[in-house]
């Protein structure tokens, strides 16, 4: 019987320089190496499709290192897996606003304690940008490295409409998630290979992309 896979596949975590067990590396390595473990058991695309889900609400690590990881062993079903991410991140999305809409009085200040990304700063930004323009808003944080779970809880928060949400997070997420499977079909096992060895660089990279993205929102609201 097949068991929750091991969050630290030794294959994945060589890293030039380190000099101790992967654990020590930090939370988000460890938390990068539990979700992409998924990837070698049978439950790779339930798990795929649940860390979609949470992501767009309460999770950190974005769903497309498994997804690529998966693209990686059987790249025929790439645009597959594309599929179940958008699908799966869509209806997160849902469960975002219902946090932002029901709970958001008792769980403001747990968000806003452990939650990356998820300040009253962001929040009064993000309601600016809904009074601008919602749709658009949505559909530029779907697609990019901003924390979509922000913009998700306060759709909740701020009343934006349910079909608003849905086919703005559907036609954001889409692009996103469908352009990774594409990345893949194109560029291979390079893809793969740059995530596991500069993962720190690439979150500082996605950072700044983040940043950058909250400005064109701005400007294009």
């Amino acid at each position: 019987m097949a068991s929750q896979p091991s969050p630290l596949p030794p294959a994945r975590l060589e890293v030039p320089g380190a000099s101790g067990p992967a654990t020590r590396r930090g939370p988000l390595r460890w938390l990068y190496a539990w979700v992409l473990g998924w990837a070698d058991t049978r439950y790779g695309t339930p798990a795929l499709a649940g860390i979609s889900f949470a992501e767009s609400s309460v999770f950190p690590i974005p769903p497309d290192v498994l997804q690529i990881a998966l693209s990686m062993a059987r790249p025929r079903r790439s645009f597959f897996y594309a599929a179940v991410s958008s699908v799966a991140s869509t209806l997160g999305a849902l469960a975002g606003w219902a946090i932002g809409a029901g709970l958001w009085s008792a769980a403001s200040g747990l968000f806003f304690v452990w939650m990356p990304g998820v300040t009253p700063t962001a929040f009064a930004h993000v309601q600016d940008l809904y009074r601008e323009n919602a749709f658009l808003a949505i559909v530029t944080a779907a697609f990019t490295p901003i924390p979509f779970k922000v913009f998700t809880i306060a759709s909740g928060v701020f009343g934006v409409t349910l079909p608003t949400l849905v086919f703005a997070s559907a036609l954001g997420r889409s692009g996103r998630f469908f352009g990774v499977a594409t990345c893949i079909f194109w560029f291979g096992p390079g893809v793969k290979r740059l995530l596991d060895r500069y993962l720190e660089v690439a979150t500082v990279v996605l950072l700044g992309m983040a940043l950058a993205g909250f400005w064109l929102v701005h400007r294009l609201g």
